[in-house]
């Protein structure tokens, strides 16, 4: 569920024009069409084109997103806006994952509140989460054939993220909380800490959310692969070419380094959790849990032998997500207790049937 970003505009222009006039080394920078459009609660959004003249007298005109990190409404425990361009930078000049080029990051809180950080503006188009890809939007309008071409190119794009080799400039992502367990562990240690967190926001169906806590717990298995983890992956965090290429990967709030297998159990819950959780069928083309699986294995030249676990893991996260934001919205006014609680019980229903 998306909200309106509360921003005063034109106070939100000056102190962008004269910061980015600072940083570009030009001596007056014009920022037009600032738009705050409906942003998600994990980050306050803006778009805007800059026109300025730079130190060699050029004139030159750019589309930039603005990233702040939140303070009033966090899913997370501890957002930090800076990580992610950091992260994306790190991606940038180790990998070829496309992702947006960070121009500038900034700590100094006087001036919008927050950390906050500019970025390009990536043209392309991206998969719709509400309403589902599966039910409306563009997607539903392609051929089976470049929709399967569609998801292929994002799992691609999982996939090449995994075989980097996270000791080459991605050792800030590594969780701290088991420095002589694995990866696994260390990242467990940062999900209990999350589940604590969230404990004021599980009284939906908080028989389930506590069941699968257990078992994630209890029944970790040696798993000591070690990779990247994007902890966002689905095709709703792509930007697509018109040829149906990925021409971006976003938001990065919860990148971290662990085993692949959590971001494959995220791509196929978030899938099920858009699609058949929903009522939906899925759209003629799009794979389903078991080839998407044969599919990862293929193109990342590993196996994935422990996907149910990590798809319990990928559920447990979704529900303590969508619990808070389930709070939020109804403490803000923006639904009812019953749109914002099926947020939650759709989730839960996904765990219960695969705890059972």
């Amino acid at each position: 569920m998306a909200v309106t970003t509360r921003r005063d505009l034109e106070a939100t222009r000056r102190t962008l024009a004269g910061w980015l006039s600072m940083r570009l080394g030009a001596k007056a920078v014009d920022v037009r069409e600032l738009v705050l459009p409906k942003a998600g609660y994990s980050n306050e959004t803006a778009y805007f084109d800059a026109v300025w003249t730079g130190p060699d007298g050029a004139r030159r005109e750019h589309g930039f997103v603005l990233r702040v990190e939140p303070t009033g409404h966090q899913l997370f425990v501890k957002p930090d806006a800076l990580l992610q361009a950091r992260t994306m930078r790190a991606l940038a000049r180790h990998s070829s994952v496309p992702v947006p080029h960070v121009w500038f990051t900034e700590q100094d809180v006087s001036l919008l509140g927050a950390p906050f950080y500019v970025m390009d503006r990536v043209a392309g188009r991206i998969p719709s989460d509400v309403p589902s890809w599966h039910k409306r939007g563009w997607t539903v309008d392609l051929t089976p054939q470049e929709r399967g071409r569609l998801y292929d190119e994002g799992l691609t794009q999982v996939a090449a993220l995994h075989r980097i080799d996270w000791r080459e400039g991605f050792t800030f992502l590594a969780p701290s909380g088991s420095p002589s367990g694995t990866a696994l562990e260390a990242y467990l240690v940062r999900l209990g800490q999350w589940y604590e967190w969230c404990a004021d926001s599980r009284h939906r169906d908080a028989e389930v959310i506590d069941r699968a806590w257990e078992y994630v717990r209890r029944h970790r298995p040696r798993d000591a692969a070690t990779s990247v983890v994007w902890g966002d992956a689905r095709v709703g965090n792509m930007i697509f070419e018109e040829d149906l290429s990925v021409a971006s990967l976003l938001d990065w709030e919860t990148a971290t380094v662990g085993p692949p297998g959590i971001d494959l159990g995220w791509w196929l819950v978030f899938d099920e959790f858009l699609c058949e959780a929903q009522g939906l069928t899925r759209l003629d083309g799009v794979p389903d849990r078991d080839a998407t699986v044969a599919r990862y294995e293929e193109l990342s030249g590993r196996r994935a032998p422990h996907v149910a676990y990590y798809e319990i893991v990928a559920g447990l996260v979704l529900a303590l997500i969508n619990s808070r934001l389930a709070d939020l919205l109804v403490a803000s006014g923006k639904v009812g207790e019953d749109v914002a609680g099926e947020y939650v019980t759709r989730v839960t229903g996904m765990l219960a049937r695969r705890l059972g």
